[in-house]
């Protein structure tokens, strides 16, 4: 059953009690590398989606590319890169591992987000390949798979070559326009993976845009089965027709029995009347993967940034453990304009990971956690 998240839900969310998250004081960038940004985080996590530990080690994923002096240009050259996290939560620490995946003859130019599993022995990858290899600078899409042998010392490694796992659906537009801009393309991407206990099948939950939509505000909760023949398009688990263009890095959780779909957007995505909105963590809950889905805390919004740092984070993600990372995006605002100025934009983007935080569901609301260790 596909439910709608409607203007009526949104126009809900009240700026002055919306739940937001601490303010960034600082880009802390541990172990990472000094020439590389970095976004877009994921950790690998076990069949039922809580983090793993590989060994002694937790490894997580993410994306990163030179720092070219313009944030904007990141997403052109992107390739994702294994992290380890050492540390508390809040206060943790990240070391650079090195690229995933080792290069090989692809069809498409840049890897984009996704989403990775391990059932101890191996460890499988689902991500957003973007463009194409013969002209660059194009916005397509498709969901790409992987897959690699843990080692002695807990690291993925002999990765398989790159396999196209999906690319459209009858329910879905198809994302294969060259041309675009951020914010206005359409999406078929960010594949997260999810082994539903319920019927113990394999499902892709992926950001994605209505086919036939009433409104070029047309974003998605995307879905795929595998079966014997491959991955299935199943219809969308959640449908944005005229609230939203982009339902960003889209997946679902298991918590105490139910289910929760967490998905991210921004301000500037929301159809205009609807711009009050602020960039966030949105969700829905429900009994079953099938739903029907009710939106979190009433309107969907689970966190905000801060009324004065509106764009500090970005690109959260659940875990099963409801552990959710982000990256440090433009901060150190102070209420103050984001730059215009493309040297000013570069000196207020953090492009490192971003402190977790902790959520409590309780019934079909959910929080911020108080900052505690772990």
């Amino acid at each position: 059953m596909t439910t709608a998240w409607t203007p009526a839900q949104v126009r809900t969310i009240d700026p002055a009690t919306a739940p937001r998250v601490p303010v960034i004081t600082g880009a802390e960038r541990s172990d990472l590398l000094p020439g590389l940004v970095y976004w877009d985080m994921w950790p690998i996590q076990d069949a039922a989606g809580h983090i793993a530990r590989l060994g002694e080690r937790e490894l997580w994923m993410a994306l990163s590319a030179p720092h070219r002096g313009d944030p904007a240009l990141r997403h052109f050259e992107a390739k994702i890169r294994l992290l380890e996290r050492t540390g508390p939560l809040g206060a943790e620490r990240w070391t650079d591992l090195g690229p995933v995946l080792p290069d090989c003859p692809v069809p498409y130019e840049r890897e984009w987000a996704g989403s990775a599993s391990t059932d101890g022995t191996r460890v499988s990858l689902w991500f957003t390949g973007a463009g194409t290899s013969e002209r660059p600078g194009g916005y397509q899409q498709a969901l790409y798979e992987a897959h690699a042998i843990i080692g002695p010392d807990g690291l993925p490694r002999d990765w398989s070559a790159p396999q196209l796992s999906l690319a459209s659906g009858p329910a879905y537009q198809s994302a294969d326009a060259h041309d675009g801009e951020p914010g206005r393309i359409k999406a078929f991407r960010d594949p997260a993976w999810l082994c539903n206990p319920a019927d113990g099948a394999e499902y892709l939950v992926f950001t994605a845009s209505v086919a036939g939509a009433s409104s070029p505000f047309n974003g998605a909760v995307g879905l795929a089965r595998r079966t014997a023949d491959g991955w299935e398009p199943l219809p969308p688990l959640v449908t944005a027709d005229g609230v939203n263009n982009e339902l960003e890095r889209a997946h679902v959780v298991v918590h105490q029995g139910r289910y929760l779909v967490f998905w991210v957007t921004q301000t500037s995505t929301f159809s205009p009347q609807l711009r009050s909105a602020p960039s966030g963590l949105y969700g829905m809950i429900a009994d079953s993967l099938a739903g029907p889905w009710r939106p979190l805390n009433g309107s969907g919004l689970v966190l905000a940034n801060p009324v004065d740092e509106p764009l500090q984070s970005y690109s959260w993600f659940v875990s099963a453990d409801l552990v959710v990372s982000s990256f440090v995006d433009i901060w150190g605002l102070r209420g103050g304009p984001c730059p215009v100025d493309t040297a000013a934009l570069a000196h207020h983007f953090g492009g490192v990971p971003a402190p977790l935080l902790q959520l409590v569901v309780e019934g079909d609301c959910c929080r911020i956690a108080e900052r505690t260790t772990a």
